[in-house]
């Protein structure tokens, strides 16, 4: 489980924005970008060529489930 003061440090290579855990993946709040980075045995693996990019609705449901602007 990544740490709360971790969470806190870490942003999107790509675009510097914050970043949601959702299960076991960190999600970019970006919109244009919409950034998720998978954690492997507890490490985030944020690389930008390893990220996935989510549909608008799938981002969305993420981002309202966190409480954060979609």
């Amino acid at each position: 489980m990544i740490s709360k003061e971790l969470l806190e440090i870490l942003c999107c290579p790509e675009t510097k924005a914050d970043l949601v855990l959702d299960g076991n993946f960190l999600v970019s709040v970006d919109k244009e970008t919409r950034r998720r980075y998978r954690i492997e045995d507890n490490i985030p693996i944020m690389l930008i060529e390893e990220s996935e990019q989510l549909d608008m609705n799938t981002w969305k449901e993420i981002m309202i489930k966190h409480g954060k602007p979609a």
